[in-house]
């Protein structure tokens, strides 16, 4: 990263690769997402110990969570974003590959290239980890299952930190041009032109969000109505994406097919923060202590 002849501007334009293992690359993308699952774990971790829930059950949340939030965003990306590439490429779809006329993957399948888990979609991430969490308390019938996603959206928040991170990174997901000096000129995309660091503003944002969950579990009596920081989460989470969006290039998907109004990640945004508001505001009985089971 190198200042550009305007003051306001920054030259972008990083290696996306951490480290090759022979046709295997290790992108910086994936260390960010692996740092946002293992401070995942952490957190939510530090939780259950407050908590008093067995540590048992969190292996397990874990395994359901990683594998929810990489499947869901992918099926998020194919059918939200483009189903209309991927209905001719269904190989694709869950195979780090990409077709490639002049490559050849392993050293001997032609016409393929080794390219890791790229192209995901949060909004099917989010999907991903709300059915996972319905199987895990399906599986494991200790406290509720909006006592669960109350916790584990805490998590999410700061992982959503690091995955934007790994979003700049690739130089994808990026703004609009600022038509002005200020900016970030991604020069991995041949581009002389300073454009708005969408990926960044979200990832100072998620922040907030992040810090404002943790202080109304930990400080505030909110906790107790299973199902409040569910909400929250969402509220501020899908609000942060939809004014974000504003700034940020098209991604596609369906926007044209509703006159162009809003993005495709705004027209999906919306319904989470309306179930947000929901289990927000949605009258409760009166709290009472649950028991854990050892199921």
């Amino acid at each position: 990263m190198t200042p550009n002849m305007h003051l306001l501007s920054i030259n972008w334009n990083p290696s996306e690769i951490l480290l090759e293992l022979g046709p295997i690359q290790i992108r910086y993308y994936s260390l960010m997402f692996i740092i946002a699952f293992s401070l995942g774990y952490y957190i939510t971790k530090k939780i259950y110990e407050a908590e008093g829930i067995p540590l048992k059950y969190l292996d397990s949340l874990f395994m359901y969570t990683v594998i929810a939030t990489l499947l869901g965003a992918r099926l998020g990306e194919v059918f939200f974003y483009n189903w209309d590439y991927y209905q001719n490429h269904l190989v694709e779809i869950l195979l780090p590959i990409k077709e490639d006329p002049n490559a050849t993957l392993f050293g001997f399948i032609d016409g393929y290239k080794f390219t890791g888990f790229a192209g995901l979609a949060s909004h099917g991430a989010a999907i991903g980890i709300i059915i996972a969490m319905y199987l895990y308390r399906r599986k494991y019938q200790y406290k509720t299952l909006l006592w669960i996603l109350d916790k584990i959206v805490i998590a999410v928040a700061i992982g959503g930190v690091f995955v934007r991170i790994g979003n700049f990174f690739n130089s994808e997901i990026v703004g609009k041009a600022t038509n002005s000096d200020f900016g970030v000129v991604f020069q991995g995309r041949n581009e002389s032109f300073a454009r708005h660091p969408a990926q960044l503003y979200e990832a100072f944002c998620y922040i907030f969000v992040f810090a404002i969950l943790w202080y109304v579990y930990w400080k505030t009596e909110k906790k107790k109505k299973h199902g409040y920081i569910f909400g929250l989460f969402l509220v501020l989470l899908w609000t942060v994406r939809f004014f974000v969006e504003f700034v940020k290039e098209s991604q596609g998907g369906f926007e044209d097919q509703l006159g162009d109004i809003l993005s495709t990640g705004q027209w999906l945004s919306i319904p989470f923060i309306i179930v947000g508001f929901y289990f927000m505001f949605r009258p409760t009985k009166p709290y009472q202590e649950e028991k854990t089971t050892t199921a």
